[in-house]
């Protein structure tokens, strides 16, 4: 994959950049594993928004992956590498030789004819799916799961990927982007090799209307609203307050206050991303 500029001809192409869709081989989804998608608006159940920035776009038709991959011993050929409007990595749509097919996210190296299998006596090489027990350490891996059984969880944006950095009993350590590490147990699956479309993150979207597209509405500042909308909000002309902390519309503290509150799940990381800075 590529990223493609465009010539300044107009003020919404001068900046914009997109993915030149070379590694794509097909531009019709598999309609067995689809199923539609209903918007919401940004709003609940009684239609009241729970959350902003969110409305219109276009249609989208929900690739079902295969994040279990549980078809154990059974060799599968890739078939089409493909665009998935839900997610920022592609998909690969694989033909399992009893006949089944199945998306999976697309490692790199992946291409069309590619063989990959899942199960705790394949190979070690890029797109097999193996218990963490099987995976030598450090190799680098993606689509983690969390509880054995319960289908990748971790590591599965584009460009993403994640590397065991030890094995300590029934738990293996592994090494996140964000550099938190985190104990997984060794019976959960886990797929070999980075997820593809690494490119994503360099993609300019250059005007507004292209944010549109993906559903995504105008976000305004708090400092631009009145006070009985924001805590920001009010003042004469461009006020500042002092520079005061940055709250939500709600008055939580947005920078440097831990969220994190799931006790239950702490004796899991063995250490935590990017100490004393950001949200937690």
């Amino acid at each position: 994959m590529g990223i493609k500029k465009f010539r300044p001809t107009s003020p919404g192409t001068r900046f914009r950049s997109g993915s030149d869709y070379s590694d794509i081989t097909t531009d019709k989804p598999y309609k067995p594993l689809t199923s539609p998608v209903k918007k919401t608006g940004g709003r609940n159940s009684q239609g009241r928004v729970t959350s902003f920035q969110r409305g219109g776009g276009n249609k989208r038709l929900y690739r079902i992956i295969d994040f279990k991959r549980n078809k154990t011993d059974v060799p599968g050929k890739v078939v089409s590498i493909e665009y998935d409007p839900n997610r920022s990595s592609r998909t690969a749509l694989v033909s399992y030789a009893d006949g089944e097919k199945r998306y999976i996210l697309a490692p790199e190296g992946v291409a069309v004819g590619s063989v990959v299998m899942s199960g705790p006596n394949v190979e070690v090489t890029i797109g097999n799916a193996l218990p963490l027990r099987n995976i030598p350490v450090g190799t680098v891996v993606h689509n983690i799961e969390f509880k054995p059984g319960g289908g990748g969880k971790m590591v599965r944006a584009a460009g993403a990927s994640a590397q065991i950095a030890a094995k300590d009993g029934d738990y293996a350590q592994i090494k996140l982007t964000s550099g938190e590490i985190r104990l997984v147990h060794l019976d959960c699956m886990a797929t070999v090799g980075r997820i593809g479309n690494s490119e994503h993150e360099l993609v300019s979207y250059g005007k507004a209307g292209r944010k549109r597209h993906i559903g995504k509405r105008p976000h305004v500042r708090g400092v631009a609203m009145n006070p009985v909308d924001h805590p920001h909000g009010g003042g004469e002309g461009k006020a500042s307050k002092g520079n005061p902390h940055p709250v939500s519309p709600w008055g939580w503290i947005t920078i440097g206050y831990k969220t994190r509150k799931n006790k239950r799940t702490d004796k899991f990381i063995v250490k935590r991303r990017r100490i004393g800075y950001g949200m937690d």
